[in-house]
């Protein structure tokens, strides 16, 4: 019996051993593929850099000038210059809002705190505010003809809307015209800064508050076209987040006539594709932009209501979650882009035969880890079972020669049936062998120090 046990012993080691090497040569891969990701990120932006620069050199012309001169010293066609060099961001929206609106929402509701959660959510509300603004920036720097006067655009008081107007002017006239503007106020700025007040200080701030106006007009004469298909997949955006589980057909419907007239079901259906909205069965589902921000947040409070933290009896760590149904399936799957780890197992049939059951499982110890340690610290039940995962792939991968080890590895397994099933009354303890008023002692002896 001894030798027995001690072979079955050394057959689990090495399946246990196979199953590392398995595991480290999928890291290897991954690691792989993030080098050759960053390679051609590093090759687009030396590319684009080179873009910058060329546009930099141009005196101010109209686009078609500046697109057919590019394209003949690339040797490319005229299409494609206009694609690389006139790029601008897409437009920052959360669930199809504008965020000031938002921002001015959230300023409301903080009326409504106190203490520590209004301190907390003011941080949200000035983290949004940071990644807005860096927006803006990233606008202006990509209208290459206005990059150069930056600080007096600044100090005409910008909006994302005069940003657009900017963005659409062609014309060389018109460019020519607004940046005239801007370096005229940018000359009074600078000498009003030298000198007291006085009549030169009154001439030049009417000066200012001339091309304040000035500015403001010429944009107000340059009006946005606004591309109907970009209108489109905006209402395809707020009818999927308004309404989960709506058709093609549906959102056709329901658009207003000038969009309704120029699009179909089928286009719809294509354009949700390119928003990489989930489609089951033809029902679309998106996962909800304030998930997205609070993920691992958002993770931790599912696998405590509807996820499991466990470990098989092999020593194995498994971690799940479950949903049921085809909503239920396009939230694993959105969830296991969101996450980009995990193994996705859908339609799978349930013990009591109703609707098919959706799981997005964890298998490998470094997605285990990393999921966990990220989830950690927002779990409101399920800390305790991460915590014997965290420390059984530890001591998995660094102390497996201890002597101690063998003895740990089957304390941790009886912490994690305790884990789990501590609120249940009608536990057969016994057949485990765990001693519930003992263990303490199997919770002190945490080797994540060791």
């Amino acid at each position: 019996m001894v030798e027995e046990a001690r072979l079955g012993d050394k057959v689990r080691e090495k399946i246990e051993d196979v199953e590392e090497e398995q595991t480290e040569r999928r890291r290897l891969e991954v690691i792989g593929n993030e080098y050759d990701e960053q390679g051609k990120r590093i090759q687009e932006l030396t590319a684009e850099t080179k873009v910058k620069a060329w546009l930099q050199t141009q005196p101010i012309r109209d686009h078609e000038t500046v697109a057919k001169l590019y394209a003949q010293e690339n040797e490319m066609n005229l299409t494609e210059a206009k694609k690389a060099l006139f790029t601008y961001p897409e437009k920052y929206e959360m669930q199809g809002s504008d965020v000031p609106k938002i921002i001015k929402e959230m300023r409301y509701y903080r009326r409504t705190l106190k203490g520590d959660m209004k301190l907390r959510f003011t941080k949200s509300i000035d983290d949004l505010i940071d990644a807005y603004s860096d927006y803006l920036g990233k606008c202006v720097d990509s209208i290459y003809w206005v990059k150069k006067y930056k600080k007096p655009l600044r100090k005409m008081h910008y909006t994302e809307s005069h940003l657009e107007k900017l963005n659409n002017i062609t014309d060389e006239t018109m460019k020519r015209d607004i940046v005239d503007s801007l370096c005229k106020f940018w000359e009074a700025d600078l000498d009003i800064r030298e000198i007291g007040y006085g009549t030169e200080f009154t001439q030049l701030t009417k000066e200012m508050a001339y091309q304040k106006r000035r500015f403001k007009s010429l944009l107000k004469g340059s009006l946005i076209a606004s591309s109907p298909k970009g209108e489109i997949k905006k209402a395809i955006l707020k009818s999927v987040c308004k309404t989960p589980g709506i058709s093609s057909r549906q959102i056709h419907d329901s658009l207003p006539r000038k969009l309704h007239d120029r699009s179909s079901p089928q286009i719809i259906s294509k354009l949700a594709r390119d928003q990489n909205i989930t489609s089951i069965d033809g029902a679309y589902y998106k996962i909800n932009d304030d998930i997205k921000k609070n993920l691992w947040a958002y993770t931790a409070a599912f696998i405590d209501s509807d996820g499991y933290i466990t470990m098989d009896k092999s020593h194995n760590p498994r971690v799940g979650l479950v949903a049921t149904g085809n909503r239920g399936k396009a939230f694993m799957i959105e969830m296991h882009k969101s996450l980009g780890i995990g193994r996705l197992h859908l339609d799978q049939k349930s013990p009591q035969d109703t609707r098919p059951v959706n799981r997005l499982n964890f298998y490998a110890a470094d997605d285990i880890k990393k999921l966990l340690t990220k989830c950690r610290p927002h779990f409101k039940m399920k800390g305790p079972n991460a915590d014997v995962l965290l420390e059984l792939i530890k001591i998995k991968k660094k102390d497996k020669k201890e002597e101690w080890y063998p003895q740990r590895k089957e304390e941790l397994f009886k912490l994690m049936k305790y884990h789990n099933h501590s609120d249940n009354t009608k536990f057969d303890w016994k057949e485990w062998d765990i001693d519930i008023n003992n263990i303490n002692k199997l919770i002190d002896n945490n080797k994540m120090e060791a």
